[in-house]
């Protein structure tokens, strides 16, 4: 008896140089995506004064994005089976090309609206698909390097996008704002065929229906749920509590359906009982409270409270991004090295520090404190991301990328949303009634302080992390199979 690997596990003639150019070619992908979650969020009074439309309806841009960004998340798994992962990819960025220039286009809201629903389906697949190709292409021992391709546009997206944002919105005209996508895409599809490793589809490979139709209608329903919270009743308005609860039940009803399915259910919960993926998913669901709390109450913190204009504001931030490449270019492989565990602990206690110097702000003065707090933070945030990813996708075989990624990407972009929506309650309470310049500092520093509280929930589960070496052993055991 030998082992051999499992067919399709990820093929020796995968170099380290051709690792490196499939994960450049799939983070134009993840960025351009991820970008587009924040780069319109900068721009909605802009939107809502051009379109003469209430600030309702013009939210819309932002909320039909992110409900069909998620819908898609949960079968982007299958579609990699079914299809192959590479010729997924492709479509998936061909969609958010055809709708990115369609709302480039747009000549009125309810156009800009429907053409964002379109881009959404296209990048709600990408993140998914793009782990499940690096994954399938690295190998458990090459994870650690993989990672960078999705976690640093993931880390960068967000914070850029309000850049960007603001740039085209006092430099150019709006339709901008989605037609800088294009060239990124196009090139995209241009290396994608050439490039990315071909993977046969499955024919007869059946979507598990039953599982789809509990799982995305759930999935998006606690992301409606969520996005409903930024009003005046915070998590008590019927808009927000009822799509919860029904989102929650969905969800809770899919699980004891993946529990018992004979064949693979769209999204296996099993894996999430893995040490490894099980707490690599919640901290980084955890993680998103800081992160995107932080990318939410930063921009208002530096124009409501500190005067600044939107360029302005996009400039401050960018010592944000400083930190996150400091780690990538600098610590990246230094802390590949050191024990995972403390790699996160110090990251989330990274974030947490930078949190602090805002809490304590004044309305003027303290500049570079605060920039500095922005590297510590961007520093924090790649410290957790880069190890958990790493940790939770070395305990994936093969065959098991494709739900794997599903299932991660399904946490990520769930608990990214949660944190906003609970500081956004927070901030909204105590700027109801604010009339001065010290009261909107005060309601900001109780902000930050609850942004610092939440950001202590990944710590508590960072110890609790298996060493990485346990964790690519169980994966590589996973990858090979007896044969005579």
């Amino acid at each position: 008896m030998t082992a051999t690997p499992v067919a399709g596990t990820a093929a020796p003639e995968v170099t380290d140089r051709r690792l490196t150019l499939i994960g450049l070619v799939l983070a134009l992908g993840t960025f351009t995506t991820l970008l587009d979650t924040t780069i319109v969020t900068i721009a909605l009074d802009h939107l809502h004064t051009t379109f003469h439309a209430s600030v309702a309806r013009t939210q819309w841009v932002s909320t039909g994005y992110l409900l069909a960004f998620v819908s898609v998340i949960p079968v982007s798994g299958w579609l990699s089976e079914r299809f192959g992962a590479r010729n997924a990819w492709m479509f998936a960025i061909g969609a958010f090309l055809t709708g990115s220039l369609l709302c480039g286009l747009a000549g009125s809201l309810p156009g800009l609206i429907a053409f964002r629903v379109v881009q959404g389906v296209g990048g709600g697949m990408v993140m998914p698909i793009t782990l499940s190709l690096i994954t399938r292409a690295a190998g458990p021992e090459r994870i650690d390097r993989a990672t960078a391709a999705v976690a640093l546009p993931g880390l960068l997206g967000p914070l850029l996008g309000s850049v960007l944002g603001g740039a085209v919105v006092q430099s150019l005209s709006w339709h901008w704002l989605f037609l800088v996508n294009v060239p990124v895409c196009l090139a995209a599809l241009v290396l994608g065929p050439v490039l990315l490793p071909a993977t046969a589809g499955r024919r007869g490979h059946r979507l598990d229906v039953p599982g789809f139709l509990l799982l995305t209608p759930g999935v998006v329903a606690v992301a409606y749920g969520i996005s409903r919270t930024s009003g005046a009743d915070g998590f008590a308005a019927t808009s927000a509590w009822l799509p919860l609860a029904a989102g929650g039940t969905l969800l809770a009803a899919f699980v004891a359906h993946s529990l018992r399915a004979r064949r693979p259910a769209l999204v296996d919960v099993r894996m999430f009982a893995r040490r490894g993926f099980g707490l690599g998913s919640v901290i980084t669901f955890a993680s998103g409270f800081t992160t995107y709390a932080l990318s939410f109450l930063l921009p208002l913190f530096h124009q409501q409270v500190r005067g600044a204009t939107v360029l302005h504001t996009g400039l401050l931030l960018v010592t944000q991004g400083l930190g996150t490449m400091f780690f990538v270019v600098v610590l990246r492989t230094v802390a590949a090295r050191l024990d995972g565990r403390m790699v996160v602990a110090a990251g989330v206690a990274l974030a947490m520090l930078g949190t602090v110097p805002f809490a304590l702000a004044d309305t003027h003065g303290g500049t570079p404190l605060l920039l500095a707090a922005q590297f510590a933070q961007g520093l924090g945030f790649a410290a957790t991301a880069f190890p958990v990813m790493t940790l939770a996708f070395s305990n994936l075989s093969h065959d098991e990328a494709p739900r794997g990624s599903a299932a991660f990407s399904v946490v990520q972009r769930v608990g990214a949303p949660f944190g906003v929506a609970v500081i956004a309650v927070v901030l909204q309470s105590r700027l109801d009634g604010a009339t001065t310049a010290s009261d909107r500092l005060a309601a900001f520093s109780v902000a930050f302080w609850w942004t610092f509280g939440l950001s202590a929930a990944p710590l508590l589960f960072a110890f609790l992390l298996p060493a990485k070496e346990e964790a690519g052993a169980k994966a590589g055991a996973r990858d090979v199979r007896p044969a005579c």
